[in-house]
Order: C-alpha cells, then structure tokens, then sequence
C-alpha cells in the first residue's frame, strides 16, 4: 500500500463515534459562524498542539527558540500538565501534535507523552531537527507508538543546511533516519509515517531535486517542500526565494513585498484546534509564537471553559470581523479551508 495512503487510513482507524460526531459539530458551528459573522462554538478541539519544551539545541534565524528571543517564560513540559490536557479532551481529541517551539525530544518524558496518548487511540505527530534520535531512541520512538515523524531536513550539504539550521549537523540528521528507518524494519512497523521537510528558502532553493532524491535513498515515506515566514519582509529579505512559487510573499511594483494570503475573514484553525503551551496557557494557534493572545490557563480553569469562554469568543468575533487588523494574522498562510 502507498505510504501516504496507509498514513491515511492510519489516522481514520483513530474515528470513534463520539469523535466523528464532535467534528460534525465542530463544522458546523465553523459554517454558521461564517455565515453569520458571529462566533458559535459547538464542540471540543478535533485536533490541538501541546509544547514539550521551548529549548533547542540550533539556532535557525527565524525561530523564536533558535534566536533565544521569547518574549514569554520558557521551560519544559510537566506528566502532571500534559495528564490533564489528555484527561480532558480524549474522548473527542482526534489529532495531537507534540510540538510548537523548541526540539521535542529534549524532554525527557517525551516519550511517555506519546505513550499516554496512543493508549486513548489518538494520532500522534511531532517535528524535529533528528540531532537525537540515535539508535536508541529511533527505537524508542518506533515502540512509544508515534503516528508521524516529521525531520527537518533543509539543504542536501553541509554548508547549505548550516545557513539556515545554524549550529546543525546534516550527518545527524542522516544517522537519526538511518536509525528510525531502521528501527521501523526491524519492529515490522509502518508507523512512524516519515515525513522529510525541507523549507525552501534561497539559499537551499537549488537543491530542491537534490532533496527529493535523498529521500527516495533514504527510505522517508513521504517529503514535503514548505514555504518559510519570514518576519522582517516587506523591504525583502534574503531568506525569500527567487521563485514565487515557494515564497508566502510576492513582490509589489513599488518593490516592497506583501504576504499573498488575502486574509479573508474566516479561520478554520480557530474552531477546530489550539496551542497549549508548555506551562498550560492556551493560545489561538501556532502563529501566536510569543503566547501574546493566552485565552487562560489550565491551571486556573477547566479546559472546556476557557475554550468556549467569553474572551475566546470575542476573540473569534474579532477574527470574522476584521482579521487583518489582529497582529499573529498578519503573516499568517492559512485561510478558512477545512483540512487537519
């Protein structure tokens, strides 16, 4: 079976009817808010990302952990925060990313997270840049039941991954899937689904073809080519590749550059997902890379009141009636496509 296909199926065999019917709910509140322009939540997230940790061992430009620039409090995720997290939502949680800032297997319950949360059936994802998945942690990985792996990988030499993954070596990223390809052979697994993702920025801009034949030679399920943010681009940035078709950006005729997402006012992530943050706050999305919108804090509040509180609501109202005007939506590529 292709790889891609059997991801898939993979993610469907986790449908239960409680969370098939909260995702009905879910789309539906989503299509009448649109359709109203005023916010009506029915259901608990399809699909949320919890932080492992804010800490990283590279220092990529446009990451706030790389550039060791958060402008919020940094530190590790707790069993006893992320117990709550699953307690609260599994029975309608559908989808669990182990990752927003930082490298995941730096905490070093990493695995029991994983562990935690395939045994209530959810599918589970995480990103890293491969520095530590040695053998034995690729096997570590394979048994915890990780549903997809997504590796970092960023320039096919040395010298065209360092520009961009500063401090990174690209011989471990090709050890730690190695080591994970390896791992999946010898447990007879089909899971983790590995994805290689390569950011197409200019400087490795060249080495697109390059990349898709190193996974093939890898064994990688799957390799995905992502468009980069860039924060500073309106006067341009070398970062920006040449070739619009990878950029997020396009280039005005008065030579300054704009973001090409129309921001129309809709947002799907906004009812269907979240962030929870490392110390238990919870942030509209990934694009909120500071936490500078909390919306409250499972320490004080129960995960259902704050997601369909009065702040989070105006929040969303807010969002359908002028999303251009609410900073984290400015550089933001999404639209108000239903996808996971």
């Amino acid at each position: 079976m292709n790889a891609r296909l059997r991801d898939t199926f993979n993610f469907l065999r986790k449908a239960t009817p409680r969370r098939v019917g909260n995702a009905a709910k879910v789309l539906g509140g989503y299509y009448y808010s649109r359709f109203t322009k005023k916010p009506y939540q029915m259901g608990m997230p399809i699909s949320i990302s919890i932080e492992p940790t804010t800490s990283c061992n590279l220092r990529c430009p446009e990451c706030p952990s790389g550039l060791r620039a958060f402008s919020r409090p940094t530190g590790m995720l707790t069993p006893e925060t992320f117990g709550t997290v699953i307690d609260q939502l599994h029975r309608e949680l559908w989808y669990l990313i182990l990752y927003f800032q930082g490298e995941p297997y730096l905490n070093p319950n990493f695995f029991h997270f994983v562990r935690a949360a395939a045994d209530k059936k959810i599918y589970t994802a995480t990103s890293t840049n491969a520095h530590y998945l040695s053998k034995e942690n690729a096997r570590k990985t394979v048994e915890s039941g990780l549903d997809r792996l997504i590796i970092s990988i960023d320039g096919t030499t040395q010298e065209v991954y360092q520009s961009y993954r500063i401090g990174g070596k690209l011989e471990k990223v090709l050890d730690g899937t190695q080591n994970l390809v390896a791992a999946k052979k010898e447990l007879k697994s089909a899971t983790p689904h590995i994805i290689f993702q390569f950011l197409v920025v200019e400087p490795n801009r060249h080495q697109i073809a390059d990349a898709t034949a190193l996974a093939a030679e890898m064994g990688v399920d799957e390799i995905r080519f992502k468009s980069a943010q860039v924060y500073d681009y309106e006067n341009g940035n070398p970062l920006i590749p040449a070739d619009g078709s990878y950029s997020r950006y396009k280039q005005n005729a008065d030579g300054t550059y704009s973001i090409k997402n129309k921001l129309e006012n809709r947002c799907w992530k906004m009812w269907h997902s979240c962030v929870i943050t490392w110390d238990g706050s919870i942030v509209p999305c990934c694009f909120d890379k500071d936490a500078t919108h909390k919306l409250g804090n499972l320490k004080t509040a129960t995960f259902k009141n704050i997601w369909q509180s009065p702040d989070y609501q105006r929040f969303r109202g807010s969002l359908l009636q002028s999303r251009k005007e609410i900073d984290i939506c400015q550089n933001c590529t999404e639209g108000g496509t239903v996808w996971l």
